[in-house]
């Protein structure tokens, strides 16, 4: 079978428009052995952002929702908590303070990412991260999106599926590379995207070893082990993977340096950026991407639109 009819095969979602083409032509260089664009099959890495590139991040990012009903339920236990960020926006829902903290961030200013990463730490220390998947997992598969009307393990962009997919099918190995928590998303990975766990790279809190009498268990401590965004995230593909990958995906400021990475001179990388453009099937929006985008468009990037090239933007339940 060749490439083509695997891809007619595997994007089904996606419209016959110039950027799907673009996808296509990639993966057709990448696999003709000889060719100009041929990469080695052990050189095949492709590494993509998760929240608003994999699966929705509106109105917040879904484990975010998940610490704050955790912040909430401190809140009521501990009345001191009120008063303090993270915890009172979480009790009082106000969505206004943390959809600016991501804002500010995208933006360079960290001053309010660090008070959610304190709360955050503390939210989750001493558990163990087999509870910690437990938790993470049955929130998922039994939360619902405030407006989607779907899980949130529903939530996961088919069109990005089916790239994956795609591209597995031509011998890319996948990762997921995200400012998000990677033991938050490690026990969805695998059914949603068909990404295992040890290729989540992502953030992380620091863990120590705990005696017990079932063997041992790993827990959290009060403090990060890496926040995994910006320039750390070449960093931190690297310390995985021990290669440059040659494809990257995310839709960010935060994801700038993993597009840039993406590539040599010599076997040029696909740097794909997703715009949020679809205020009807999905949401519309480029707050904190604002100078990835001018990047785009000044480098020549593979920008998505969710309204123009994907014919269908979530799987029918």
């Amino acid at each position: 079978m060749s490439t083509a009819q695997r891809s007619d095969a595997h994007l089904a979602s996606w419209n016959d428009t110039p950027t799907r083409q673009a996808l296509v032509d990639y993966v057709d260089g990448a696999v003709q052995e000889g060719g100009a664009q041929y990469v080695p099959l052990s050189e095949r890495i492709a590494v993509f952002d998760n929240d608003g590139t994999l699966w929705c991040e509106k109105p917040m990012p879904p484990e975010l929702g998940f610490v704050l009903q955790r912040l909430a339920e401190m809140a009521e236990q501990d009345p001191s908590l009120r008063t303090r960020q993270p915890w009172q926006a979480a009790r009082e829902k106000d969505y206004a303070w943390l959809g600016g903290v991501l804002t500010k961030h995208y933006h360079g200013d960290d001053s309010d990412v660090k008070v959610l990463l304190g709360g955050i730490l503390q939210a989750f220390a001493t558990v163990s991260v087999d509870t910690y998947a437990e938790l993470a997992e049955r929130f998922l598969l039994t939360t619902h999106h405030p407006t989607l009307g779907r899980r949130l393990r529903d939530c996961a962009y088919l069109p990005m599926v089916e790239l994956l997919h795609y591209l597995e099918a031509n011998g890319f190995t996948t990762y997921i590379a995200s400012g998000g928590d990677r033991d938050f998303m490690r026990p969805v990975t695998s059914e949603i995207y068909g990404i295992p766990a040890e290729r989540v790279i992502g953030s992380s809190a620091g863990l120590r070893y705990q005696e017990d009498d079932s063997g041992g268990s790993l827990v959290y401590q009060a403090e990060m082990d890496v926040f995994d965004d910006g320039p750390m995230k070449p960093v931190r593909i690297w310390s995985r993977t021990g290669q440059r990958p040659v494809i990257a995906g995310g839709n960010s400021n935060g994801d700038i340096p993993m597009l840039q990475y993406a590539g040599l001179p010599s076997r040029p990388g696909l740097r794909m950026l997703i715009l949020h453009d679809d205020e009807e099937r999905e949401f519309s929006y480029t707050s904190g991407a604002e100078t990835s985008l001018e990047r785009a468009r000044a480098q020549d990037w593979t920008v998505v639109s969710v309204k123009n090239d994907w014919a269908t933007v979530f799987a029918e339940l």
